[in-house]
């Protein structure tokens, strides 16, 4: 039996560990976090801090691991391409890795290849660096850390004085203390994953998103169809782009905004499957394809198999971002899922605290929709998410 290393073992992550084992495989988990969720499903784990690149191929020598991903964070992106170059495993190349890992980066290739419409962009370490470059920033712009993750510390400013307290929090929210200024936006965004094998790039969905308002933008949700006009030329930005940035092998996620004018803006990529239930269900279930299961196939060198078997014609999910307050009691489930005709994935329990939605790290769970028809789809996650955010007791509102 081959083991697979899973770097970070986080709800999300659960799923992951979950169908390696499913599928035949021994499964390592490691994180941070002692109580991380994925450990209960794992074959043996490791409490590892999983941005500790040295500590991580430690474990994975130790182990004998034959192969090592990482899914639905960005934090474990460097690790994971580490390991396997160290441990010649599968795996994206870490010079890659570490470029894709920092958005200045990106966004410097993406501009000088032309692949997207993005026309100023600046990265500061220091709040002083502003000095030199605040005269010419055309307002307003986007700022957020440069190695960040799940929409963390992500900024509009309007004026000089929003672009310097946006600063302050994207440096202080970064591993390497760095903060991206870009143009904003204002466009529809939507999600894209692609897989990566044998030197093809296979652009597997695009999907509708859900934002949250301002001056937060974190996601809310996704569906299959996008019903996007241009998905088609979309699907070869989102390739083109692939190829710029070098990326050789397994997942890759994108955040897209699309204007009115249809102007197409890449706003963020990751070298990993796509979170809140993109890679582990959205796409599975739109398309007959088996992206998680090939993943993790392919992070062990096995083959993989990327045919179709029963697609459906809509999926819709909606982020459990729940009004906050400590639990006193938790909705009927089972009920909620009969009614409402959806799957509910969660992790509150009494006793737990519930956070104001900022960004996805303050999300409860997620409940998912398939139907015969997009809008039902969409209306059948949104009062599943109304009737157990009604449903849960809280002792208090933070």
């Amino acid at each position: 039996m081959k083991k697979i290393l899973i770097i970070g073992a986080g709800f999300l992550q659960s799923f992951v560990i979950k169908k390696a084992k499913e599928i035949g495989y021994y499964t390592i988990a490691i994180d941070k976090n002692p109580n991380s969720l994925g450990f209960k499903y794992a074959d043996e784990y490791g409490v590892v801090d999983i941005v500790d690149q040295q500590a991580c191929l430690k474990f994975a020598k130790e182990k004998k691991v034959d192969g090592v991903m990482t899914a639905a964070t960005d934090y474990g992106v460097l690790s994971t391409a580490f390991i396997a170059q160290q441990m010649n495993l599968p795996g994206i190349k870490y010079d890659t890795a570490k470029v894709v890992k920092n958005k200045y980066l990106v966004r410097h290739l993406l501009y000088e290849k032309k692949i997207d419409d993005i026309s100023q962009y600046y990265e500061i370490s220091d709040i002083e660096d502003l000095s030199g470059i605040i005269e010419n920033i055309h307002y307003p712009v986007m700022v957020k850390p440069c190695d960040g993750s799940g929409s963390k510390a992500v900024k509009r400013a309007n004026s000089k004085n929003e672009l310097k307290d946006a600063c302050t929090e994207a440096i202080n929210a970064s591993l390497i203390k760095k903060a991206l200024i870009e143009d904003f936006i204002d466009g529809k965004e939507y999600g894209v994953d692609s897989f990566i094998y044998n030197g093809e790039v296979y652009v597997l969905g695009v999907m509708g998103k859900y934002m949250t308002s301002p001056p937060d933008y974190a996601e809310l949700g996704h569906m299959m169809p996008s019903n996007l006009d241009i998905e088609s030329r979309l699907r070869e930005i989102v390739k083109n782009a692939v190829q710029v940035l070098g990326i050789n092998f397994g997942a890759v996620n994108m955040d897209v905004l699309v204007t009115k004018e249809n102007r197409v803006c890449i706003v963020d990529v990751g070298a990993r499957m796509g979170g809140n239930l993109i890679g582990s269900h959205i796409i599975p279930i739109k398309t007959g394809i088996d992206y998680m299961g090939s993943i993790i196939k392919a992070s062990v060198g096995d083959e993989i198999d990327l045919s179709v078997k029963n697609p459906q014609p809509c999926v819709a999910t909606k982020v459990l971002a729940l009004k906050p307050g400590k639990i006193a009691g938790l909705p009927d489930f089972n009920a909620i899922q009969e009614e409402c005709k959806v799957v509910v994935y969660h992790h509150l329990e009494i006793g737990d605290t519930i956070r104001a939605y900022h960004n996805n790290l303050d999300g409860c769970g997620y409940v998912l929709a398939i139907s015969e028809d997009r809008r039902k789809a969409i209306e059948n996650v949104e009062l599943a998410r109304k009737l157990i955010d009604d449903g849960v007791v809280r002792v208090s509102y933070l």
